[in-house]
């Protein structure tokens, strides 16, 4: 360890020796002494630089721990006195100091004062073993007052007193520390040894007693588990003998030594025996940081095994020593005090020295709290360490709740209490609650804590207060942060309930009633409002409230519905979005799997298409032939379709007039208009029905359109797709023209395209009116086709419009005659 200050050296050896420097090498020793003198003040200068570095990080952090034992160690380099003080004080008034600096301290304050000053280093030794367990501190302390107090030295009565109360503190504080206990033992036998030297030999009373003081201090020591046992041993049967007293046993035997001390002795080594493999783990040296906190837990668990608090602190505070910013470690031993000690000043004592080193629990300041108060504490110590944890950073703002909450408590049942100071009073409380809601509310908002904090507020001023007018302000200012919050209008009104207030209670239910609430928090009010009138108020008021929620109700249900509407058609684009990729994804599947057919199979599918088209051609000569003799039944027939696709394209653009329809399929066929009247009755909106029936046999064909009037009522009809209705699950979907009107065309030959857009509505005709269209449309393919040139087979045909029909003589019919390869060719030379 480095000192303080160097030994000194006396004024004339120095001269002496740059005397005889300065004659035996005058150059070397002027080139030396300049040397050093550079060296010495560009060091000085490095010096001062980084103190002014670490005075200015430390003016700005103080906080930070490393900055201040830098600090620290440069001003002890430089001899630095006041400020290295100063600096020590600062650090220590926000973090505990380890031994080695109390160490540092004491012998550095030591080393300049004289036995005058001696209580002030007293001090210090009493302020570091307070801190942290150290038997090096501990025997440093007990070794000074020995060489330095006065009374101690020379063997005074009050001094014998005094270090023998010292050395009793050491016992009860370190004499259980199995690998270095033995150190305390050893010092307090010498220290007794001494005194015994002392006596005059004449005085044979005083020397007996002072003998058999140190032997019930050996056999003390002969009972506890240490690492020293059999020296220990050894070491008593010498001090035996020295007595006059022979014994015939060996020396490490213990034959020869009263039967109770030999028996404590046995104990004592079993139990060391069964400690020594967890002291081993502990002390290890080639294990990590981690490893090692387990190794204690585990040592702590099979002490508590024992049932021996005295040697469980012990251990507690050993493994404090070596991880003093555990909070785990210090909340396990916290709660082992609670459970064991309760109270004492060893608890509150442990409590304090806990929040010094992790002030960022803030369950450690709570249950220090708690621990003041069961121990009686004044209200001016329970005060001033809850402002200190108000200092203090925690990691979550329920922590925060959690102490205001703790000190209200204490405060309200110490008020309650008859025992309490005379001091305290209700507006404390008061105080304690404001200083809450103005810290916690701007980061609290709309939270269960702050809204318990403020319920327990009000009942306060009602139970304790008696202030009625500042229970409504305490609710009243809750409102203005958390008005969104059901629970906080309810226990409002719940409030006002118990009173009997119920004019009161029936004007927040006003005020709140319109209000929206997360969830079904807004129908909630709503109902409670109704049941409130229905136990409390009149009739009348009854019909005020029916009056004024049933609006809100049929409005947050339509509401609701939208929601649930957009909600199910976002999923159904979606999930027709992925139907759509997929199909996407077989089709280039499909085209790059023919892509890649070999040559054979290819010719051979073309070979065959080819055949396939040669007789389509074949039959379509002799359809030409045999079309001149049935002209005049296939006029008639024409006709009747024209008509029919006629009407059929009327009722088309009638029922798609009106964007605001819903399809509805999959009906029961005895299901009439008024039933799907009644059946959206809920959703409302509804401005005509129409039940699709078949032209032939008048049954209804399972299909309708309904209109409404707005697309929010639409929105909320297809909302009750796949709902039952007379038995069925009925389909509900918005009616959209276009897009069938698309799929159709995609999706049929250009021959068959009127026939399947006039009957995509329904096809339920008789068999023999089957035949007849099959007929009809079977001559309407080939009636006005001319085959021109050799390969006219792949010529396309133009797509018509629904009921489309030719005209003789007009432009469409000459536009309709398929052109030859070699007209193609002279209109393609001619561009």
């Amino acid at each position: 360890m480095e000192e303080f200050e160097k030994p000194p050296v006396s004024m004339e050896e120095d001269t002496e020796m740059e005397e005889s420097d300065a004659i035996e090498n005058p150059k070397a020793s002027q080139k030396s002494s300049s040397d050093s003198e550079s060296s010495d003040s560009e060091e000085e200068a490095d010096q001062n630089e980084q103190l002014l570095a670490l005075e200015y990080e430390l003016s700005t952090n103080p906080s930070n721990y490393d900055a201040h034992v830098q600090y620290i160690k440069l001003l002890r380099r430089s001899a630095e006195i006041e400020k290295l003080r100063e600096a020590r004080e600062n650090m220590n008034t926000l973090f505990p100091l380890s031994p080695e600096m109390w160490m540092e301290w004491a012998k550095d304050e030591a080393s300049l004062s004289n036995d005058s000053n001696f209580e002030s280093v007293e001090k210090l030794y009493e302020r570091g073993i307070s801190e942290y367990l150290s038997i090096p501190l501990w025997c440093e302390y007990l070794n000074y007052v020995q060489e330095h107090d006065p009374k101690v030295r020379d063997c005074l009565a009050d001094g014998i007193s005094k270090a023998r109360n010292l050395f009793e503190r050491a016992v009860t504080a370190a004499a259980l520390h199995v690998s270095q206990g033995s150190q305390i033992w050893d010092a307090y036998i010498q220290y007794e040894q001494a005194i015994l030297l002392t006596i005059d030999q004449s005085d044979i009373q005083a020397k007996e007693k002072q003998v058999q003081r140190i032997r019930s201090i050996f056999h003390r020591y002969l009972s506890i588990p240490l690492a020293s046992l059999k020296s220990t041993l050894l070491a008593y049967k010498a001090w035996e003998v020295e007595q006059g007293n022979s014994l015939d046993a060996e020396p490490g035997d213990v034959l020869g030594i009263s039967s109770h001390v030999a028996s404590a002795y046995q104990k004592a080594e079993e139990m060391y025996n069964a400690h020594v493999h967890h002291e081993e783990q502990i002390t290890r040296q080639d294990i990590s940081e981690s490893e090692r906190f387990q190794h204690y837990m585990s040592y702590l668990d099979f002490e508590k095994s024992f049932g021996d608090p005295a040697r469980v602190q012990i251990l507690y505070e050993r493994a404090i020593t070596d991880f003093p910013v555990s909070n785990d470690l210090w909340l396990h031993y916290t709660h082992y005090l609670d459970k064991t000690l309760k109270v004492g000043n060893v608890v509150k004592d442990v409590y304090s020295r806990a929040t010094r080193n992790c002030p960022w629990v803030g369950e450690l300041w709570v249950r220090y709290l708690l621990c003041l108060e069961r121990g009686l504490a004044c209200e001016k110590e329970i005060s001033a360490a809850f402002e200190k944890s108000l200092k203090c950073t925690f990691s979550t703002l329920e922590e925060y709740l959690d102490l205001f909450l703790t000190r209200v408590d204490g405060l309200r049942r110490r008020i309650s209490s008859a025992g309490g100071d005379g001091v305290l009073n209700y507006s404390m409380i008061r105080e304690s609650f404001q200083q809450a809601a103005d810290y916690l509310s701007p980061h609290m908002k709309n939270t269960d804590g702050l809204l318990h904090l403020h319920a327990y507020w009000a009942r306060l001023e009602l139970k304790l207060g008696n202030d009625l007018i500042a229970a409504r302000g305490v609710w009243e200012s809750l409102l203005k942060t958390c008005g969104s919050v059901l629970e906080a209008w309810k226990s409002y009104i719940a409030m006002e309930i118990e009173l009997d207030h119920i004019n009161e209670a029936r004007a927040i239910y006003k005020r709140c009633y319109s209000k929206r609430f997360s969830g079904t928090g807004s129908e909630d009010i709503c109902h409670s409002w109704l049941r409130f009138e229905r136990e409390f108020g009149t009739l009348e008021d009854l019909n005020h409230a029916v009056q004024k929620v049933t609006p809100r109700l049929e409005e947050l249900q339509l509401f609701r519905l939208q929601q649930e509407s957009k909600s199910f058609t976002g999923a159904t684009d979606q999930r027709e979005e992925t139907l759509k990729n997929t199909s996407r994804e077989r089709r280039k599947s499909g085209s790059s799997a023919i892509d890649e057919q070999p040559p054979a199979k290819w010719q051979k599918y073309t070979s065959q298409n080819k055949k396939l088209h040669k007789k389509e051609n074949t039959q379509g000569l002799n359809l030409a032939e045999a079309n001149d003799g049935e002209e005049k039944e296939g006029k008639v027939e024409k006709k009747v379709n024209e008509k029919q696709m006629k009407d059929t394209k009327n009722t088309t653009s009638r029922l798609y007039k009106d964007q605001c329809t819903a399809f509805v399929s999959n009906l029961n066929i005895t299901a009439k208009d008024e039933d799907l009247h009644q059946f959206f009755s809920d959703v409302g909106g509804v401005t005509a029905i129409r039940i699709l029936h078949d032209k032939f046999t008048g049954k209804s064909r399972g299909l309708a359109y309904v209109d409404f009037k707005d697309d929010v009522h639409l929105a909320a009809a297809v909302a009750k797709n796949k709902q039952m209705f007379l038995g069925k699950k009925l389909s509900v979907a918005r009616s959209n023209p276009k897009q069938g009107k698309r799929e159709s065309l995609a999706h049929t030959a250009p021959g068959e395209e009127a026939s399947n857009q006039s009957g995509g509505h329904g096809r339920s005709v008789s068999k023999e009116s089957g035949e007849d269209s099959k007929g009809s449309r079977g001559r309407k393919r080939v009636e006005n086709i001319q085959l021109k040139g050799k390969n006219t087979f792949a010529v396309p045909r133009n797509v018509k419009p629904l009921g489309w029909t030719n005209k003789p003589g007009t432009r469409e019919e000459e536009d309709e005659k398929p052109k030859s390869n070699d007209e193609f060719r002279k209109m393609f030379m001619k561009t």
